[in-house]
């Protein structure tokens, strides 16, 4: 029998390879006691790159030498040596797979195909992170803005930057939506986005809104002496998710918003490079949840919402927040907003958007848990304030001076001159907020 040639294996030592050829994803496993883990690692490595169930004569020692991924690490959880359990129903594991990035090139489609296609149907197999080369990242532009230059645009220097999202989320009136944008904004949002479930509608077309609302944050801004920006959802089929970019720029918009999960990511990140778009472009996460919220299937959420995005172009990124209606996991929550924002190459950091139910009573844990290099992004609590949308966007500026003064929310909004921030923290507090129908 003609020996194999061992760099033709689809195994590795970590310590082998050279990093800046291969994507490396970490995978979580979950395999019944009887299973061999390595041997379905290998087969895993060889059905994502060169071969299939059996071996084919075009699958030769050169051609796997080249382009066969490689199981580069097995660690199991626990870490049995020398005795399984014999009640044992599972045997669950961490595996690391290396992909040579040449066989799908500088882009999402192929990535997402090669590292979590077909073996995505094989039950527990949950891809946790995915460790991208300095090589493979120039292929990718980033954001053009991010955290830096929003803060640029919008002159503030250190404060968290507040979103305002128009609620109700869909609506008949253009009009309607403008004049809830004016309060809004001139109540201190900093920007006012469409909700994710409004786009180019046949009773609300971009055509009608952008120009409005435009009008709208002018006024605003001439009266509070600040800027806002609005970011017009543009979500579409293609090819006029494009059309509506260009559109929205020729109205006058100042901020794009794409769901750029519904969209794709190639979409998005055709729109985020297009360098005839020179302002700013926020992702929304929808459908994040069918991607990411299984345990044990799926693609993590820090590389759904925090990396990829980031890396396609996103400014601004919402992601849910556990503060209010989102149910997410703080620990998993923190994670995403670590992968926008550490260094990342030439990659600039995205501007994390916290977002779901929060109130002016959360301003200080979200600055805690993030910092204050943040948007943060608030719907029902602008809206639904007791005094209307421009008091709601007054009462979250009185709260993050609070912070930014280190004096505690409670205590501020009793002073003299914060009556809406009381009255935001007498209807909700600081407690999570839920679904009232």
């Amino acid at each position: 029998m003609k020996r194999v040639p061992l760099d033709s294996l689809p195994d590795a030592l970590p310590d082998a390879i050279d990093e800046d050829k291969y994507v490396v994803c970490t995978y979580y496993v979950g395999l019944p006691p009887f299973m061999d883990a390595r041997e379905l690692a290998q087969f895993a490595a060889i059905e994502q790159s060169t071969g299939t169930w059996i071996p084919v004569p075009g699958e030769t020692p050169e051609v796997r030498k080249r382009h066969v991924a490689k199981v580069v690490g097995i660690y199991e959880v626990p870490q049995y040596e020398y005795s399984l359990p014999k009640d044992l129903e599972r045997r669950e594991y961490i595996i690391q797979i290396a992909f040579p990035w040449e066989n799908f090139g500088q882009q999402i489609p192929m990535l997402f195909t090669t590292v979590i296609g077909n073996v995505s149907l094989y039950g527990r197999i949950k891809c946790l992170d995915m460790k991208f080369p300095k090589s493979w990242l120039k292929g990718f532009k980033g954001p053009k803005f991010g955290m830096e230059g929003l803060r640029k645009l919008l002159k503030i220097k250190d404060r968290p930057i507040l979103n305002n999202m128009i609620k109700p989320c869909v609506y008949t009136s253009a009009k309607l939506g403008a004049q809830l944008c004016y309060e809004a904004a001139v109540g201190g949002a900093d920007i006012v986005k469409d909700d994710e479930l409004l786009a180019d509608a046949s009773f609300n077309t971009l055509e009608e809104r952008i120009p409005l609302f435009m009008e709208a944050i002018d006024r605003a801004d001439a009266e509070k002496g600040e800027k806002t920006i609005y970011t017009v959802n543009i979500t579409d089929s293609v090819p006029k998710l494009f059309d509506n970019a260009e559109r929205a720029i020729e109205l006058g918009a100042n901020g794009l918003m794409i769901n750029f999960l519904a969209v794709g990511y190639s979409a998005f990140q055709h729109v985020c490079e297009d360098p005839s778009i020179k302002v700013p472009i926020l992702a929304h996460m929808d459908v994040t949840g069918a991607l990411s919220y299984s345990p044990i299937v799926g693609i993590s959420n820090n590389i759904v919402t925090g990396k990829l995005p980031r890396i396609c172009g996103s400014d601004l990124t919402v992601f849910p927040a556990p503060y209010g209606k989102a149910p997410v996991l703080k620990e998993r929550y923190l994670h995403v907003a670590h992968d926008m924002v550490m260094p990342l190459h030439h990659i600039k950091a995205t501007a994390p958007m916290p977002s779901g139910g929060i109130s002016q009573g959360h301003v200080e844990e979200v600055v805690d848990d993030l910092g204050y290099d943040i948007v943060i992004g608030a719907g029902g609590a602008i809206h639904a304030h007791p005094n209307g949308p421009r008091a709601g966007a007054i009462a979250f500026r009185q709260a993050i001076d609070a912070k930014m003064k280190g004096i505690p929310v409670s205590k501020y909004s009793k002073e003299e001159g914060h009556e809406y921030l009381k009255a935001a923290m007498d209807a909700w507090g600081s407690g999570k907020t839920g679904a009232d129908l």
